[in-house]
């Protein structure tokens, strides 16, 4: 406040002193707070990862959600473990000979074997570069004189270049062992002794990126056609400058999109939202509401929130309404075995007590007046996070409880988050992308491995299929 606004206060007289004291008081307090709740929060009661954690002054008590089984920890009785086994067919034998006896030293050379003590080892065999010649034959017709060519395999156009499982070797370092350029080119030179360059890699990427475009447009299809998908965004930089990651998945396909923008326009030029008639699953940001489906938020985010209320403003509705949905996904978690859904009573129950328990959350959060200085009335005060997250209960109630009534929706976006967390771990090994291009072809690569994964193929076999031109694309029904 400006001193002449002190001032003239002042000269109103001792209450309106007051008020402004007791104003300020106010705002003062309510500064503190949202300073402290900044420093008590940490990946048990908020979105902050846990790798935070460890910067925290107060470190946080871990409480699993999971019910205790009663079972000791490690390996059940009649597990059956595993272990390295011996084959019948080794690759090679070598015998080693008995030359004379262990105790008077007699030569054993001519004495017959009375039989062997075996053991087997198992280890990587001399690994090289192995080059292959092709020779293009060339004919003279008799008859007409004409010089005829033999035709080179697809894909064989230089005199010398490397061969597809190279190129493919080189992309799977990079794209899925997350290995930088430079150190993707050392391992290639290390192993196999060849002295790849990074530009030699990135036009295998380049490559690879094209031949995955059929791919590409399949997966976006796909995922329309999908019951419920899962969707999450993550900043991730380009030349230093934060673009955000978009995500869209199933359990069995991902699809990765990078964008300026972090809102609608971004997940319009995704090209999947739009006309999108499923369930998107995801953590309640906002700009998903602008597509008119059916949504289901997870739950395991407003767990988090509840616990933050519960530990820091003293709170009872937000610790029974965190009891109340673990209590519900245990009940559906148990029906799933044997039904595709609840009956029509356990849903009456469930609804009621959540009816009862934001009932119970407004008469602890009743609206309040604050005084307003400048234009000397009185108004709304701001609300608090206690008050948001009530109201995001009581307006969002079936979106919150999708996952019970449909049991296809899940109770929480964990699959979103799982496929973009290997994205995070690329942006903290590298720190940015280079290009936009460099960005879009790793977007490409990567939700392409993280299909075929979640397929169970082998990753460098799916590589080596899309340089061959027939990339893995999953068959519909996908769920």
């Amino acid at each position: 406040m400006e001193r002449e606004e002190i001032l003239a206060i002042y000269e109103t007289g001792p209450d309106a002193v007051i008020d402004l004291i007791e104003h300020l008081i106010a705002k003062f307090e309510e500064r503190i707070k949202s300073l402290e709740d900044q420093l008590n929060k940490n990946s048990r009661n908020s979105s902050k990862p846990p790798s935070t954690d460890a910067y925290s002054t107060k470190k946080p008590t871990i409480k699993s959600t999971r019910e205790k089984s009663g079972k000791k920890v490690g390996g059940q009785k009649g597990h059956l473990g595993t272990t390295l086994r011996m084959v019948d067919n080794p690759d090679e034998t070598i015998i080693h000979k008995v030359h004379q006896c262990s105790n008077c030293g007699t030569i054993l050379e001519k004495e017959e074997s009375k039989g062997y003590e075996t053991r087997q080892t198992f280890d990587i065999p001399l690994i090289k570069l192995r080059s292959t010649e092709h020779r293009a034959e060339i004919k003279s017709c008799p008859k007409c004189s004409h010089i005829s060519k033999a035709e080179f395999p697809d894909g064989v156009t230089q005199p010398t270049q490397y061969g597809p499982r190279l190129g493919s070797l080189a992309v799977y370092l990079h794209d899925y062992q997350l290995l930088p350029y430079d150190r993707s080119c050392e391992l290639l030179s290390d192993f196999y002794g060849c002295e790849i360059s990074p530009a030699t890699l990135i036009r295998a990427e380049n490559k690879c990126f094209e031949g995955l475009e059929q791919f590409d447009n399949e997966i976006k299809s796909a995922l329309k056609q999908s019951p419920v998908i899962h969707c999450d965004e993550t900043g991730s930089k380009i030349n230093g400058i934060r673009n955000w990651l978009h995500v869209a998945c199933t359990s069995k396909m991902t699809y990765y999109f990078i964008h300026q923008k972090r809102g609608s326009e971004a997940m319009n030029d995704m090209g999947i939202l739009p006309n999108y008639n499923g369930v998107i699953v995801h953590d309640f940001w906002k700009a998903y509401y602008r597509y008119h489906c059916d949504h289901g938020i997870c739950n395991a985010h407003l767990l988090r929130e509840l616990t933050f209320i519960t530990e820091n403003e003293g709170q009872k509705w937000s610790g029974k309404m965190a009891d109340l949905l673990l209590v519900i996904k245990a009940c559906v978690d148990e029906t799933r075995e044997t039904s595709d859904y609840l009956n029509a009573k356990q849903i009456e129950d469930f609804e009621q007590s959540y009816g009862c328990i934001t009932k119970k959350g407004l008469e602890e959060n009743p609206p309040h007046l604050d005084f307003d200085t400048q234009l000397k009335k009185r108004g709304r005060k701001k609300q608090t996070k206690s008050k948001n997250l009530l109201d995001r209960f009581i307006d969002y109630k079936d979106d919150i409880l999708r996952f019970m009534h449909n049991f296809e929706v899940p109770f929480e976006n964990n699959q979103a988050e799982r496929d973009v967390r290997m994205m995070k771990v690329q942006q903290k090994i590298s720190g940015t992308f280079r290009s936009n291009q460099g960005a879009r072809s790793f977007c490409r690569i990567r939700g392409y491995i993280s299909t075929v994964k979640k397929n169970k193929i082998s990753v460098i076999d799916a590589i080596v299929a899309v340089f061959n031109g027939k990339p893995f694309v999953p068959v519909l029904p996908i769920e």
